[in-house]
């Protein structure tokens, strides 16, 4: 794990990071080196996450209502958690107080730019709630995490498929078909929607009204998920046509991981059905790292299946990697939560 995050830190410092600093890219990122320090006996992923923090002034990117662009925030209430420096979410209070005034009846159909006023894709699941939500918890204001709910719940009413317990990436594809005739989901996609649901039943107390609406989802997609993995533990670009993209990938695969370890720590998923299935995933990790620390496998920017091969890497792959590995560290030092089955 230091030696990914080191090689993408490294990045950074020789200027060879192509997006802005508040970019969505980045901001994915960060909340890998963010949990990484959690488990850390250094203060290095601390200090460069505040330097980032300072060198952006601590704002979020200028497009205001796009989530991608406030990605970062959630970065800055955590280390805001830590350090209660007031600077750290001055400027994303005011962001996210016009972001619960706003009505948001747009419909999600993708057109006229609707993904810059409303959460119209499912990427857009990992971005923009929980960065309301940690909000939430670095305030003590309930209404920001409820506008996250209400948002979440919208989107996922548009993009959600009932039958395969999986999200269609954006209105665009809910027709359309891969390959050998199945439904196109997109594998990134839906992990960045179990990377979101983490972080945000994360910041739900446990008497929130919803929180086990929320959960209840997790274990729906946890299942269809684990069902889909590969043979070489990753899951392909293409969840149901995986011969068309037969190589690994490691960010959905990473995010997929994330998702699984942290289940499994908290008791919401069985150890023993789901830990052979992370363990599979880690090592399909673990094994295309370089020797240098750069991780490969990892799909380009996209919105759908696509190529990708040894070499390939971006940003936001090493960031699930790290929220992957810091939840695997802390469920094998210690054993899961066993929760009770509630009776029907």
């Amino acid at each position: 794990m230091e030696k990914v995050a080191g090689w993408q830190i490294n990045e950074f410092e020789k200027g060879r990071n192509r997006w802005p600093k508040w970019d969505w890219t980045n901001g994915a990122f960060y909340t890998g080196v963010m949990e990484l320090a959690t488990i850390s006996n250094t203060k290095t992923y601390h200090d460069f996450l505040i330097k980032i923090g300072t060198a952006n002034n601590w704002n979020t990117g200028p497009r205001r209502f796009f989530g991608d662009d406030y990605c970062v925030a959630q970065t800055y209430s955590q280390l805001y958690l830590i350090y209660k420096k007031p600077e750290m979410i001055a400027k994303f209070k005011p962001l996210a107080d016009s972001i619960v005034a706003k009505q948001h009846n747009e419909s999600l159909e993708w057109k006229n730019s609707i993904q810059l006023r409303e959460w119209a894709w499912c990427d857009a699941l990992f971005m923009a709630p929980p960065a309301l939500a940690y909000l939430t918890t670095a305030t003590g204001d309930m209404k920001y995490l409820q506008k996250a709910d209400q948002l979440w719940w919208k989107t996922t009413a548009f993009l959600f498929d009932s039958t395969e317990n999986l999200y269609f990436r954006d209105g665009r594809y809910i027709n359309q078909l891969e390959a050998n005739g199945k439904k196109m989901f997109w594998a990134r996609g839906n992990g960045w929607v179990m990377g979101g649901l983490v972080r945000m039943i994360n910041n739900m107390p446990d008497s929130y009204a919803n929180k086990e609406k929320f959960v209840q989802l997790f274990k729906k997609m946890s299942a269809r998920i684990a069902a889909l993995q590969q043979p070489d533990g990753t899951w392909h670009t293409a969840l149901l046509d995986p011969e068309s993209y037969q190589s690994k990938e490691t960010s959905g695969t990473g995010f997929y991981a994330y998702a699984l370890a942290w289940g499994i720590r908290k008791g919401y998923l069985s150890y023993d059905d789901y830990f052979p299935v992370l363990q599979k995933a880690w090592v399909a990790l673990v094994t295309s790292v370089h020797p240098d620390g750069k991780l490969g496998y990892v799909q380009k920017i996209g919105e759908k299946p696509g190529v990708v091969d040894y070499n390939s890497t971006e940003v936001y792959g090493p960031g699930a990697f790290l929220l992957t590995g810091t939840e695997l560290m802390q469920l094998v030092d210690r054993k899961p939560v066993k929760r009770k089955s509630k009776k029907k």
